[in-house]
């Protein structure tokens, strides 16, 4: 197999960092940088400036907006932007309710929701996870009962990651409770305006208000809300988690990480030189390249597939790159907390929540140890490294 670029993708790659160089707005490249919070507002301006240039929504098909990609070029894209670095849009909105209102959506449903998602004049969050019921999924509490032309949705969701900024939530609840429990569950579209919904914040380790809980009380959704057909929720939720993991690796943002220490340990005195001359640090970092080049191999092989395949449908394979990738974001993560040393003991939530710096002097350290934790979450969201495992024993081994 030859993994080489062709001439073609490598000038596309010239042509999307050179977009970035110029187009990327200097305050939020280095508050992505130095591993601050993008807030909404930033967020909305950097998405609206992808949107313009027709590259918001790489992987959507072009008769929705998308920019027809193959795998190779939005592979492509996604490193660019990690190395740039720049913030990635939400992936609920390109990744997760636009694929699957694509392949499973009413018509009404496309032409409304789709150009909102892509523009983000409709953030989304996801309603899936329960107390009780997350890498097990399908055992799900959440009801939604037909009541003329509406549904009326009673339950809890836990750790629903921006609930707070959503406008809307794509919401599986349980529409058959005699059934067994991954079938009679229903895919359906929530207003987060709608009265009954209340959203409590969440403040994780790292001081940050990223997750919230959210309770459901007699919520009315329009039957015209229901994605596909009643009771093959499960199904839709399998594929969106498939398109999930597809781009889960991010192996940009591993590199990223990986450049921006060997930039700190130029700069980081240890014994009267640099640290970057430590001979054992070295080698850690060098055991990362190779780790990562693997990585980088093994997705560019299950891209390969994928291609030859053509279905459209998610390799169970990239689970793999789920479970690795999270794996080296961590490692990467790690290694920057490592190199800064006593440095990242300076923590201001403040500061990692995008606010100035709150001390004079050198912030580069400020927000380390709290990304390093925020890492932590990684091996556990799009399904947890266990669950990657059980599918692959299932799927791909046959055991």
């Amino acid at each position: 197999m030859d993994l080489r670029f062709t001439a073609e993708e490598t000038a596309f790659r010239q042509e999307v960092r050179a977009f970035f160089e110029k187009a990327l707005p200097a305050d939020i490249r280095r508050k992505t940088e130095r591993g601050q919070r993008i807030s909404k507002e930033e967020m909305l301006r950097w998405v609206r400036i992808l949107h313009d240039r027709g590259w918001a929504t790489p992987a959507w098909p072009r008769e929705w907006g998308g920019t027809g990609w193959d795998a190779v070029r939005q592979y492509i894209f996604k490193e660019e932007l990690h190395l740039a670095p720049a913030p990635e849009p939400i992936s609920f909105n390109m990744n997760m309710i636009g694929p699957t209102l694509i392949a499973f959506g009413s018509e009404a449903q496309k032409r409304h929701f789709l150009p909102r998602i892509a523009r983000m004049d409709y953030w989304f969050c996801q309603g899936f996870s329960e107390p009780g019921a997350g890498s097990d999924l399908a055992s799900l509490r959440t009801t939604a009962t037909r009541d003329g032309d509406h549904y009326v949705i009673d339950g809890q969701k836990l750790w629903t990651s921006t609930a707070h900024h959503a406008d809307w939530c794509f919401v599986l609840a349980r529409t058959d409770p005699g059934a067994r429990k991954q079938q009679g569950i229903s895919y359906l579209l929530m207003d987060m305006k709608s009265p009954g919904v209340t959203v409590r914040p969440i403040v994780t380790i790292d001081g940050h208000h990223e997750t919230n809980e959210m309770f459901l009380d007699k919520v009315r959704v329009p039957a015209g809300n229901l994605v596909g057909e009643e009771n093959k929720g499960w199904d839709y939720a399998k594929y969106l988690l498939g398109h999930e993991r597809s781009g889960i690796a991010r192996v940009g943002i591993s590199k990223m990480r990986l450049r921006r220490a060997r930039e700190l340990a130029a700069q980081v005195m240890q014994g009267g030189r640099p640290l970057i001359e430590d001979e054992r640090l070295r080698e850690r970092m060098a055991e990362l390249e190779v780790e990562l080049k693997a990585l980088e191999i093994t997705q560019m092989r299950l891209i390969a597939e994928i291609g030859r395949r053509d279905d459209g449908r998610p390799d169970p394979k990239s689970s793999i790159l789920k479970m690795k990738g999270s794996q080296l974001q961590q490692a990467s993560a790690e290694l920057l907390l490592e190199v800064a040393g006593y440095n990242a003991l300076e923590f201001d939530p403040a500061f990692v929540s995008g606010s100035p710096a709150p001390v004079e002097g050198d912030d580069w350290a400020l927000a380390l140890a709290p990304n390093h934790f925020w890492a932590r979450h990684v091996s556990i969201v799009g399904g947890s490294n266990e669950i990657q495992r059980n599918i692959l024993a299932k799927t791909v081994l046959g055991l």
